[in-house]
């Protein structure tokens, strides 16, 4: 079985080392970079970032924890970019390596189907070569979409990308979106000294969020002294010598050192040949699959950011394998009632299944269940009690409908209820699951101990 794959980002290489390690011969076409946009310009040096400024923010916490610090201590943005970019590279090999070893084969250049059958790739030095393969897979990604009110010039008005190449830290950063990217950039430079205002059209930040999980990242924020204005729109973005000037719809006017737009996300299908190839596309010029995630045209899948779906890396390596092993032969659907979410601000965000307004619009009859990390010993002893658990429960199953984290290593401590979801385990299973002491997952054990109000260390209900 020969398979092609168009992008080797977090869907298309874990795709290609699957199927090369189920038997299949297997070509990898990259126009950029292995690891895509996750590896290269979104979650890895996203987080890189963030713990330099991180670790600077803690700088400031020294004596609080009985240190005694001396001397100034400042960020250095040169070495913060450097060490980014070896921690990318390093990853990268990491993904090259692997290609070698199960004997995947890398076309760097530009492809693009010439025919169902074919895909011609442009070459970095500019000759041409056409494959030929009997399945395919779609893998190219998204990119910052281009707005017209915003006259990107990478310089003054960025997007996320140029984002992680600042050498200097500005003095003061607008940005635009109080989503998952906005306010992870937010976090980072307020941390790293910037004046950071965050300008949101929806009534809340990270509207995808549990209304709970926002109000209190939202408080963290204001304790930042970042300014979260919201449901204004941007109308006009110009650039002169005293900096950015940003109009607002209540007729206010910002200044800023520099902008970033962090507002949607545009489908990487133009110029891949779909129509040569008789690939559908819908109204958003994604690309629509089905529940084995195959294009109209049955030996084309497609998976990840393209197909228009969660934007998530990892939704798009689960999709990646699923694809790699029906085209092997095997049966499987992808479950989307159990995704994992995490976002990497100031404190973390972890999530899974349905927010509690969902469960309410859906008419379901449900339970809750809450606990507070600043009732844990382990919390207090690292300093960070700000933030909650929160478990949505299905009163008759005693089944998980959802549950959400905001405070230390929420991004860790979710995947617990990924797994009971996953599992079909129920509040009652993780509540009699003995946890360690003292740790932060107590906190797990404890609300699902509060669905029934009988935590030990909450206060009655």
């Amino acid at each position: 079985m020969r398979v092609a794959i168009l992008g080797a980002g977090p869907g298309g290489y874990v795709a290609a080392l699957k199927l090369a390690q189920l038997g299949a011969e297997v070509t990898v076409i990259e126009s950029t970079e292995v690891g895509g946009t996750c590896l290269n310009w979104g979650c890895i040096p996203t987080k890189t970032l963030l713990a330099s400024s991180e670790i600077y923010a803690k700088t400031k916490e020294l004596e609080s924890f009985g240190i005694d610090a001396t001397g100034a201590i400042s960020p250095n943005m040169q070495k913060i970019i450097e060490r980014k970019s070896k921690v990318v590279s390093t990853q990268v090999k990491g993904i090259r390596g692997l290609f070698k070893s199960w004997g995947v084969t890398l076309k760097e250049g530009k492809g693009a189907f010439i025919s169902s059958k074919e895909i011609k790739v442009t070459l970095k030095d500019s000759t041409e070569e056409t494959i030929t393969a009997d399945v395919f897979i779609i893998a190219t990604g998204s990119r910052p979409a281009q707005i017209p009110t915003f006259p990107f010039d990478g310089k003054n008005i960025i997007s996320s990308t140029e984002a992680l190449e600042l050498r200097e830290i500005p003095k003061s950063l607008l940005i635009v979106g109080a989503g998952v990217i906005g306010c992870e950039f937010a976090c980072i430079y307020s941390e790293l000294g910037s004046e950071i205002t965050i300008v949101e059209l929806l009534p809340r930040a990270v509207s995808t969020e549990d209304e709970a999980v926002s109000k209190l990242l939202e408080k963290e924020l204001k304790k930042k002294k970042i300014k979260l204005i919201t449901e204004i729109k941007v109308e006009k973005v110009e650039v002169k010598d005293d900096g950015v000037h940003v109009f607002l719809s209540n007729g206010k006017e910002l200044i800023a050192e520099k902008v970033l737009v962090s507002i949607g996300r545009a489908f990487n299908t133009n110029g891949i040949g779909l129509e040569n190839a008789g690939v559908s596309t819908g109204p958003r010029k994604e690309i629509p699959v089905n529940e084995k995630l195959q294009t109209n045209v049955p030996h084309i899948y497609a998976i990840g950011d393209v197909t228009g779906g969660i934007l998530l890396a990892h939704v798009a390596s689960k999709q990646g394998l699923i694809a790699a092993e029906n085209i092997m032969g095997a049966d499987k659907k992808f479950d989307y009632s159990v995704v994992p979410a995490a976002i990497f601000t100031s404190p973390e965000i972890g999530s899974v299944g349905l927010r509690e307004h969902q469960a309410k619009e859906k008419g379901l009859d449900y339970t809750t269940g809450e606990f507070q990390f600043r009732a844990l010993g382990k919390a207090h002893a690292m300093g960070e009690i700000s933030g909650f658990i929160k478990i949505i429960a299905e009163k008759k199953s005693d089944k998980i409908l959802g549950a959400h984290i905001i405070g230390p290593h929420a991004s860790d401590l979710i995947h617990e209820f990924a797994v009971a979801m996953h599992g079909g385990l129920t509040v009652k299973d993780i509540a009699e699951t003995i946890h360690a002491h003292p740790t932060l997952s107590e906190g797990l054990m404890e609300a699902a101990e509060d669905v029934h109000n009988m935590a030990i260390h909450a206060p009655k209900k």
